[in-house]
């Protein structure tokens, strides 16, 4: 599993970044001490709606503005190009 270390006030953002990937499986958001806070599987192409309780407990997690760290497991069927 891939970690990313991002501070509160950018956790949404980076969150929001790499759903738009499109190959993300699952992700995982630990506090510093590395207790799981949140751990959600993702499908292709999830629905908006589907995310809203995931989008409010982000927001609670953001606004304790300490660092994260977020695991995210990719899809290795899917391959994804970054623009220049």
């Amino acid at each position: 599993m891939e970690e990313i270390k991002v501070a509160g006030g950018n956790l949404k953002a980076k969150l929001n970044e790499l759903i738009r990937e499109g190959n993300i499986r699952r992700i995982v958001i630990r506090n510093p001490k590395g207790r799981t806070l949140l751990d959600l599987p993702l499908a292709a192409g999830v629905a908006g709606a589907v995310l809203l309780p995931f989008w409010a407990a982000v927001g609670t997690l953001a606004a304790l503005a300490t660092d994260y760290t977020i695991g995210v497991e990719r899809d290795p069927g899917v391959t994804v190009q970054k623009p220049d």
